[in-house]
């Protein structure tokens, strides 16, 4: 049985949060579960299960339920919008690891770099430019990830393959810039090979850009995977899993 065939406790009707799936004890058991497959799985593959990072991805969840998931030991959360982040981070503890998983758009980046730790979505020379002009502003360094676009629809994000190598030779000049690695999106499909096949292109291309490695750019990191397929992804080299869906259940999308 795969993640994607696993009904989470958190799972709830109408594609609502309620109380019981944001409250402590029912993130706690879901982070349980899931570190014990993440456990499994890295025992068959020959890997250590603290080297995987699991992102709690918690756009349109209040703060009520991120405070739970901090009380149950989860210290990186991930967002989409930089409007949704700004209200809730006043009211969240200082430790909390924040990564900025969305679309990244160029109006947004002067509010991100002295708010977030990480940047999954970085597809363009041009936004990394931006980065380093509003980060060295408040003296910051802002580690990044480039999204490359695995899964070829146009849909998604990401910048192709061939561009990579341009992206990370102009971060290698960049200050306020730490590229610590790849991020990539599988396609929304129920072929799990696919799914692999897919992942597994990611890590080749990291294998085949590491001779661009310099002082400020490293790809040691793979953040891949989510809820339905992180155990794929973990066995093909992710470092970072991004999950929303198993540990809080269904999300509210009418309050947007």
């Amino acid at each position: 049985m795969s993640v994607k065939d696993v009904l989470y406790i958190t799972e709830t009707p109408k594609n609502t949060i309620t109380k019981k799936s944001g409250s402590l004890v029912v993130i706690g058991k879901n982070r349980d579960f899931i570190r014990q497959t993440i456990s499994d799985i890295c025992d068959k593959c020959g890997r250590d299960p603290g080297d995987i990072r699991i992102i709690a991805v918690t756009k349109t969840h209040p703060a009520e339920v991120i405070e739970n998931a901090h009380q149950a030991g989860l210290r990186d959360f991930g967002e989409n919008k930089v409007q949704e982040l700004v209200p809730k981070m006043d009211r969240l503890p200082d430790d909390i690891i924040w990564h900025m998983v969305g679309v990244v758009q160029t109006n947004k980046i002067k509010d991100m770099v002295h708010r977030v730790n990480w940047i999954h979505s970085i597809a363009k020379a041009k936004y990394l430019k931006e980065i380093e002009k509003r980060a060295s502003r408040v003296d910051r360094v802002i580690n990044v990830l480039i999204q490359v676009n695995i899964s070829g629809e146009e849909q998604k994000s990401g910048c192709d393959a061939g561009e990579l190598a341009g992206i990370l030779e102009y971060a290698s000049g960049l200050q306020h810039v730490s590229v610590r690695g790849l991020m990539g999106m599988a396609s929304l499909t129920a072929d799990r090979d696919e799914i692999r096949k897919q992942f597994r292109m990611l890590r080749q291309i990291r294998d085949d850009h590491r001779l661009l490695e310099s002082g400020n750019v490293s790809l040691d990191e793979l953040s891949m995977g989510m809820s339905g397929d992180y155990d794929i992804a973990i066995e093909e080299g992710a470092t970072m899993i991004r999950l929303g869906t198993s540990l809080f259940g269904s999300r509210n999308y009418e309050k947007q």
